[in-house]
């Protein structure tokens, strides 16, 4: 068995593919056409994890529920002050600040896409 994506509905796709590209430098690798939406297949930089981003005909305009159980997508960066810069130039901010997480050299941070969902940023995995 192997996991393929992960997929969320998105109010706007345009701002959509700008963060996650533009941000976390994912590729687009796919787009499908079904019925009633657009499904577009985002691929991470080793081509091993990606995000579908499904955009619906029938989107309602102030955005989906996102209900309590989804928590978050976690992203791993080499560097918190690489990142930091990045996010302002691109004129996103953090949701919470980068600060660590077990006295042992973890840092984590959180981002919100444009439609609400978190996302975790991790630049040391010293669990």
């Amino acid at each position: 068995m192997k996991f393929l994506h992960s997929m969320i509905r998105v109010r706007n796709i345009d701002e959509s593919l700008r963060f996650y590209t533009e941000l976390f430098d994912m590729t687009l690798s796919e787009k499908h056409r079904l019925e009633d939406c657009w499904l577009y297949f985002l691929t991470d930089k080793d081509n091993v994890c990606q995000i579908e981003l499904t955009y619906n005909d029938d989107t309602p305009q102030n955005g989906y529920d996102l209900g309590n159980g989804f928590g978050h997508f976690a992203f791993q960066t080499e560097s918190f002050e690489g990142f930091t810069e990045k996010l302002n130039a691109l004129g996103y901010k953090y949701l919470y600040e980068p600060f660590d997480l077990n006295g042992k050299g973890s840092k984590i941070a959180f981002v919100q896409d444009p439609d609400g969902y978190e996302i975790e940023i991790i630049e040391s995995v010293n669990w």
